[in-house]
């Protein structure tokens, strides 16, 4: 396992959980659900969700959607969100840089870091395989190690 030696670094690496979670929000809302909002199906054309055109493979599907993939959809098959990035909801899970942790905190923070150690790395956002209200929500996460065909990952510059 690599973990980054000098995050103060100029370079390239997986984004933080917290730089993941701010570009996926796509409002100042406190109570969004969804990357979408808080409602339920998806706005149409909004990502590659478990849905109507993968009924026949998938046990939880989106009732009402479809986005005409079955398994994941090239990058950028569907619009970007208002900063202008893509795929954030639907197509592929994506692995972030920090490690995985259930420990819970009441202070505020701001631009959190991860535990120093742990067994699993934190994944997050939904994917084509996912259908339920649990994995489509804004904040659901899930942590591995292991390679996942649904699982992918995007890349975050540091800049001083």
């Amino acid at each position: 396992a690599w973990r980054l030696k000098n995050p103060g670094s100029y370079g390239y690496r997986l984004p933080t959980e917290a730089e993941w979670a701010w570009a996926a929000r796509e409002s100042e809302a406190a109570n969004q659900i969804f990357q979408w909002g808080g409602g339920m199906p998806p706005p149409k054309n909004y990502g590659n969700f478990a849905d109507l055109s993968a009924k026949n493979v998938f046990g939880n599907i989106i009732l009402g959607y479809d986005d005409t993939y079955r398994g994941p959809a090239p990058s950028g098959s569907f619009p970007p969100n208002k900063l202008g990035i893509f795929d954030l909801a639907g197509n592929v899970s994506e692995w972030i840089n920090d490690i995985y942790s259930t420990e819970v905190t009441t202070s505020v923070l701001i631009d959190p870091t991860s535990a120093e150690r742990g067994n699993y790395r934190v994944i997050r956002g939904s994917n084509y395989m996912q259908g339920s209200y649990s994995n489509l929500r804004l904040t659901y996460r899930d942590y591995g190690v292991e390679a996942r065909p649904y699982v992918g990952f995007r890349i975050a510059r540091h800049f001083k």
